[in-house]
């Protein structure tokens, strides 16, 4: 034996014999489970048409992964792409820099390489996964998480997981640019459009004015045309090896990227036990919304003869998908009828409500959420607190539920999922008595003492609520432990799509400082007609609801339209945490903060800075669209991000008429910027012989009723005043027109009727017209120019 394995032994030993010294301070994980990810660029086809895609393992979606509770979690995620990539664990309880948002928690995993994520599983329950790198989770980089419980709480025979999601055909980049554009064709393709005949046709056209006095077109539900809507990446699914008599528990995860969901089930009505992952009271509920990022599990019964079918309806009545379980004759699922939009917008204007909250401010920087909310007749009531309503008042009926009539075995929640995702309540210090904060009934009904019970129009979306959801257990916090309250007005503008917290997008807003040791408690007052399922990373949440001390925890949260909930958790986290409205377009919209503990940021992640990811919302867009008609032919190029927008807009009459500007614009808020640029035009009618050049300053707003206005002066002190304005009157159909008028008082002409001179001369430039839209791209239309004379031609979008 040499003397050199001599030395080695005995190193060996002596490291041994450390780790075994040490074994309170070095944990070695004993039940470890390991998956390996692998994300790629594919051709792949989910509504007929081959069109590139992002797959996991060669799937859409991924692959399920299945965990025990208390297991050590060992993912490894292979980037076989060309660009960065990325995976958040959505729902669990993780050390900070595993969570997986790039640049903020987590290094983004660049082409090749290949990112280790390692987290012990401290809960159990319903969970997903998707990429959070810019609009990849569109194009197909999502998947499942089961984490199975220690010990199993409910009486059940199988699992199914069921991951519902939405499927374009476009570039998810392209769908974003067309939404910023304002194009009115995901609409017209949806048949959800509402153009004017119908809704003078329903005696809406007062209502419409109301909309548009506050810059709006109408009620809006979803804002995009999808090809198809699957359930486990097909349209419709079949499993008919379930037996009759069979218990399953159906686990569904609404991974859209921006489609909400109605459930309804076929046969018996199911008995809903688990949203988010946890338990709740169970309870039978068939029809049931499920928003975008959240789970909800199910027990249903097989019949002993025939199918069910289980449908997912999107929101808007677009589409639907379908799983059948079990086999023989289908036994369906209710229909969900869809929304009435132009019923929707006379309700509203009967109510006057206030609607069309800016999404920018003057000044950014000046976050001023309770002057925002009394601007818009939603007054906070600054003595709100947690003792505005008394369960010792209540009936026992109201806290309890009875359930020896429902025919499975009950247990209570499995101990550690829930102290993990109570985010470490010590329920020894509760005052269980003390009533809890309830400032809004959330069907929709207002508590007496509350300020806004004479809010309007607060029960038109009660049916989007959680009244069915109870905790098994008290949820409440402390008395007497702090409250730090922090009110997020979600504010939006569809005209340019950018979506915003208190008028303030990621891109220009500042962290939102979580401290320690208080409860965080925050009011999200939506003033949008959209609405927002806002997801907090690495926490869990009460929702407060009718249900007091037993609101649920949850980790995504549904805001209704013109509605409020309340959220509160305990901070006991460290480093920054992503919240953001989960509807994918609004986020990468700027409706997204940073929640930070103010704590030291990880060294690993020195050369990934934040800045990477607050700017992702104020990328520029560019786009155009060219008219080539019988008498003129028009171009117009736009490149724009949040705040700044660059512009050429060129015209050529076949009479030789011609007008081309070049103009930078920038916006101090939503409807009103500033602009300056070169203007050319022939001065000589019907002649290309002179072209003058002037520079031109000004200002252009959008005004109620939504008229386009232009007030500028050029550098020979010309003042000019132009005005347009479309509006669709049928489905495909809009009628347009633009009016401009120059004064000139620097000129001395010659006026023939007299032969006097004068220092006057003023300009008057007029059009109309109309357009039928074929597709996205394309358009006839016809209009009638002053300068151009009239003619008809194709109007082509890019």
């Amino acid at each position: 034996m040499t003397l050199k394995y001599l030395i080695k032994s005995f190193v060996l030993i002596l490291w041994f014999c450390s780790i075994t010294d040490n074994a309170s301070a070095y944990q070695i994980p004993t039940d470890t489970s390991t998956y390996t990810l692998s994300i790629k660029k594919d051709m792949v086809s989910k509504s007929g048409k081959l069109v590139p895609a992002m797959t996991v393992n060669g799937g859409i979606p991924g692959p399920t992964l299945t965990f025990q509770e208390g297991d050590y979690a060992v993912i490894y995620v292979k980037n076989e792409m060309d660009v960065e990539t990325s995976v958040h664990w959505h729902g669990i309880l993780l050390p900070n820099f595993f969570d997986g948002v790039p640049y903020l928690t987590t290094p983004p995993i660049h082409p090749g390489e290949t990112q280790k994520y390692e987290f012990p599983l401290i809960q159990s329950g319903t969970y997903w996964y998707h990429s959070h790198t810019m609009l990849q989770e569109q194009s197909g980089v999502y998947g499942s998480i089961v984490i199975e419980p220690k010990e199993k709480t409910l009486e059940y025979d199988s699992d199914l997981v069921i991951l519902l999601s939405d499927w374009t055909n476009q570039k998810a980049m392209n769908v974003l640019r067309n939404l910023k554009r304002g194009n009115e064709w995901y609409n017209i393709k949806k048949g959800t459009a509402t153009p004017l005949n119908q809704v003078i046709a329903r005696g809406g056209f007062g209502a419409q004015m109301n909309f548009w006095k506050q810059r709006m077109e109408g009620a809006d539900i979803a804002d995009i045309y999808y090809n198809a809507f699957l359930n486990n990446g097909q349209v419709t699914t079949q499993y008919p090896d379930f037996k009759p008599g069979e218990k399953v528990r159906v686990r569904f995860i609404n991974g859209a990227a921006s489609s909400q969901f109605w459930l309804t089930f076929g046969g018996k009505d199911p008995v809903l036990v688990s949203a988010d992952g946890l338990d709740v009271e169970p309870v039978i509920h068939n029809k049931t919304f499920i928003a975008i990022a959240e789970t909800y599990d199910f027990i249903v019964t097989i019949p002993d003869s025939g199918k069910i079918e289980i449908r997912a309806t999107a929101q808007d009545g677009s589409g639907q998908t379908s799983a059948f379980l079990g086999k023989g004759d289908v036994l369906a699922a209710a229909d969900v009828p869809r929304p009435d939009k132009i019923g929707m917008m006379m309700k509203m204007a009967k109510m006057d409500m206030k609607m069309g909250a800016p999404a920018m401010k003057f000044k950014p920087s000046e976050e001023e959420p309770k002057e925002m909310m009394d601007k818009w007749g939603m007054q906070m009531d600054d003595t709100m607190n947690r003792n505005d309503m008394d369960h010792s008042k209540m009936e026992k009926s109201d806290m309890e539920m009875d359930h020896s009539k429902m025919n499975m075995e009950e247990k209570s929640t499995s101990d550690s999922s829930k102290k993990a995702a109570m985010q470490g309540m010590d329920h020894s210090k509760m005052n269980h008595n003390d009533p809890m904060n309830k400032p809004m009934d959330m069907s929709g009904k207002m508590d007496k003492g509350a300020s806004m019970d004479k809010m309007p129009g607060m029960d038109m979306f009660a049916e989007y609520n959680y009244d069915y959801l109870k905790s098994p257990e008290k949820t409440s916090f402390p008395a007497d432990e702090p409250v730090n309250e922090v009110l997020l007005n979600l504010t939006g503008n569809m005209w340019r799509y950018i979506w915003s917290m208190n008028g303030v997008p990621l891109a220009e807003a500042d962290k939102i400082t979580i401290e320690g040791g208080k409860v965080t408690r925050i009011t999200l007052n939506n003033l949008t007609m959209m609405h927002h399922p806002m997801h907090l990373h690495g926490h869990f949440f009460r929702v407060i609801t009718d249900k007091g001390e037993y609101s649920p925890l949850k980790h995504t949260v549904n805001v209704p339209p013109m509605q409020k909930i309340t959220i509160e958790f305990e901070g006991t986290e460290e480093g920054d945490w992503f919240f953001h409205c989960h509807v994918l377009y609004h986020m990468m919209g700027g409706m997204a903060r940073v929640f930070s503990y103010d704590t030291p940021r990880d060294p690993r992640l020195k050369e990934f800075p934040l800045k990477k990811l607050i700017k992702e919302s104020d990328e520029y867009f560019n786009w155009g669209s060219t008219e080539i008609a019988s008498h003129m032919t028009e171009v117009n190029l736009m490149s724009s991000n949040i705040r700044n927008q660059f512009n050429l807009n060129a015209e050529y009459g076949y009479n030789q008429n011609f007008e081309a500007e070049v103009s930078y614009e920038r916006y101090l808020y939503d409807y009103f910027r500033v602009f300056a640029g070169v203007n050319m035009e022939n001065e000589i009618e019907k002649s290309l012989d002179e072209i003058s050049t002037t520079a031109v300053i000004g200002i252009r707003f959008l005004t109620p009723y939504l008229f386009n206005l232009d007030v500028r002066l050029d550098s020979k002190l010309r003042p000019e005043f132009r005005i347009n304005r479309e509006i669709m009157i049928f489905p495909r159909t809009t009628i347009f027109g633009s009016y401009e008028y120059q004064m000139d008082f620097g000129l001395t002409n010659t006026l023939p009727e007299s032969g006097e001179n004068s220092n006057y001369k003023s300009e008057t430039t007029w059009s109309a017209g109309a357009s039928y839209i074929f597709s996205r791209n394309f358009s006839v239309m016809g209009s009638y120019d002053n300068r151009f004379g009239a003619g008809g031609g194709l109007t082509v979008r890019f």
